[in-house]
């Protein structure tokens, strides 16, 4: 089965969705899907199709680089860790790679609640990603 078979869903519901500048291209055995999502809810309807497709993201075919874009900013938050920075992942998981760091008491831009436990962020200096809930406090 071609990749762009198996991820078919998910490339159309991407499509559907409203994600700009998407490319999907396969490289070596892996599929890679990019674009901007049009808000945080679109990339966590993603991340969980992809979830659906591919249970606990074993498969190690798909690399999905989909942002949220600018224009759906939101509030801002401080990073609460005890004095460490804050990891922020590719994914809503400890088992997702990390692609940046927030800094202790820094302030980051909630785009999304994935769930109770995971938060859809992005630090000023641009990384956005997935951010562990219990250290993110919404300012007033």
């Amino acid at each position: 089965m071609a990749l762009q078979d198996k991820y078919k869903e998910l490339i159309d519901t991407a499509n559907a969705s409203g994600v700009t500048n998407l490319q999907v291209a396969e490289t070596d055995g892996v599929l890679h899907i990019d674009g901007e999502a049009p808000s945080g809810a679109i990339k966590d309807k993603l991340w969980d199709l992809y979830g659906k497709i591919d249970p606990n993201f074993k498969a190690g075919d798909l690399i999905m680089n989909v942002d949220v874009a600018a224009a759906a900013a939101g509030t801002k938050a401080t990073v609460t860790t005890e004095s460490t920075d804050l990891n922020i992942r590719k994914g809503p998981g400890t088992d997702q790679p990390i692609v940046g760091k927030a800094g202790h008491l820094s302030t980051v831009t909630l785009i999304s609640k994935t769930n109770d436990q995971w938060w859809l962020v992005k630090t000023d200096a641009g990384v956005e990603g997935y951010a562990y809930a219990q250290y993110i406090t919404p300012k007033a």
